[in-house]
């Protein structure tokens, strides 16, 4: 269904991605650093599932893509490929701030988790991201391309779920230590810039030759 190779690319592309600084993690480490573990988890759970509302929306647009036409589909892949380009030259060229930035009203672990959950689906960048970069890893020669989707995108909330995981429960720790190596977020930043360009451009070379 889904080839090994497939598999490692997308894990690997997935955990550099998460792990780049962003408001969703940085929120995470701060709700942990201001109200201990159990609120970065509920935080980093709600993030995760999150995904999930990305991942319906895109598995239909794409879906019906497929089913009009082929030349559709291969459109969006390439546009999805310039967005990428786009995105990891951004994310390249620019400096990650990693302060917590003031006090954080303590809030309940539900709430949390509510709120996280409506922060991530009412983003409209994490909409069009899932529709730039899932397509990517998609191989008509495997199967069904929404099962691909359905399975890609099970794991991505799966390993997002594990790291942000990871990041609550290391809260107090990473913050602090996070806050004194500022240079730290810009490495990640330009590591995972340099993955989205490789993406696109792997995906332009692949469909030329």
């Amino acid at each position: 269904m889904i080839s090994s190779t497939q598999l490692m690319l997308f894990a690997a592309t997935s955990v550099v991605l998460i792990f780049t600084p962003g408001p969703d993690i940085i929120y995470v480490m701060t709700r942990g650093v201001a109200q201990g573990r159990k609120a970065a988890l509920a935080a980093a759970a709600g993030f995760s599932l999150g995904n999930f509302v990305h991942i319906f929306f895109a598995l239909v647009g794409l879906s019906a893509l497929l089913a009009s036409s082929a030349r559709a589909f291969q459109l969006v892949k390439y546009v999805g490929a310039l967005y990428l380009i786009y995105l990891g030259v951004r994310m390249f060229c620019s400096k990650t701030d990693l302060a917590a930035g003031g006090e954080l009203k303590p809030l309940r672990g539900r709430t949390i988790f509510l709120q996280s959950i409506v922060a991530n689906v009412l983003n409209p960048k994490v909409a069009i991201f899932f529709l730039a970069f899932f397509p990517q890893f998609l191989d008509k020669e495997q199967g069904s391309l929404p099962l691909q989707m359905f399975l890609l995108g099970t794991l991505f909330v799966l390993l997002t779920l594990v790291c942000f995981g990871l990041v609550g429960f290391c809260s107090g720790w990473l913050g602090g230590w996070l806050q004194k190596k500022t240079a730290i977020g810009n490495r990640l930043g330009r590591i995972a810039g340099s993955v989205l360009v490789l993406l696109g451009l792997r995906l332009a070379w692949s469909e030329v030759h």
